[in-house]
């Protein structure tokens, strides 16, 4: 997470993006797509750049025109992560947002939507938020989850998780570089009751799914198949 990708290709923020609206649920406010007569929902864990960016926020009208109730939660509380301010490196900003913080925040989010009646959850962590997601799984408290280019993240993490999880890594990563998948892959091999899908993507780099150049054709291709392949895993498991 102190390595220099988090920071490279910061989005521009737009409070005014997507199609979706911005709701308090569970106490965060949160960027809301989809119908809320669902019964199906899939919570979109940020990177540290929250739930203002562009990319993600297209992401989560995508995913809800499936079918689902997204939620992307402000686990930063109006604060992500600016590189550019140096009273806030990425270690002091990490100290006043941990990820601890953003799981129990969740918990809070996910037991409001079972209060609106959704029935199944599935989570999709982005980085930073895919150790949200992590202990999400290993609480139980998912019908399936999507790590994406994943930071925080250990090997042990992975011996307790107890819902189906896919791992989308890059070919160039200092936070889950393709060796450190491997071993999760291993891991989760060793727990067949627990469904798993992991897939290492070429010629990208840490962010590729959502910290992307949309005037990049390659770049989009790539980002559009991974964020294919996190759909259809919520498709098949969370229903």
């Amino acid at each position: 997470m102190s390595g220099p990708q988090c920071c490279e290709n910061p989005p521009t923020l737009s409070p005014s993006s997507g199609v979706g609206s911005v709701l308090e649920i569970g106490g965060l406010k949160s960027y809301v797509s989809g119908s809320s007569d669902s019964s199906l929902a899939v919570i979109l864990a940020s990177d540290v750049y929250g739930y203002e960016a562009p990319n993600l926020r297209k992401l989560a009208d995508k995913v809800a025109a499936t079918g689902f109730y997204v939620v992307v939660p402000d686990f930063f509380n109006g604060d992500p992560f600016d590189p550019a301010n140096s009273e806030k490196p990425l270690p002091v900003w990490k100290g006043l947002h941990e990820p601890a913080k953003a799981f129990e925040d969740t918990k809070l989010v996910i037991s409001a939507l079972k209060s609106k009646g959704i029935s199944a959850i599935g989570a999709a962590g982005f980085c930073y938020g895919a150790k949200v997601v992590v202990e999400l799984a290993k609480d139980g408290l998912i019908q399936a989850g999507v790590l994406l280019h994943p930071s925080f993240v250990t090997v042990d993490d992975f011996k307790e998780v107890k819902a189906p999880m896919a791992i989308l890594g890059a070919e160039t990563d200092i936070h889950s570089p393709p060796e450190l998948v491997k071993q999760f892959e291993k891991i989760l091999s060793y727990k067949p009751e627990v469904a798993s899908f992991v897939k290492v993507f070429l010629d990208v780099a840490h962010g590729w799914t959502v910290r992307y150049n949309l005037e990049d054709e390659k770049a989009v291709k790539s980002a559009e198949e991974a964020q294919t392949d996190m759909l259809n895993w919520f498709v098949k498991y969370v229903k």
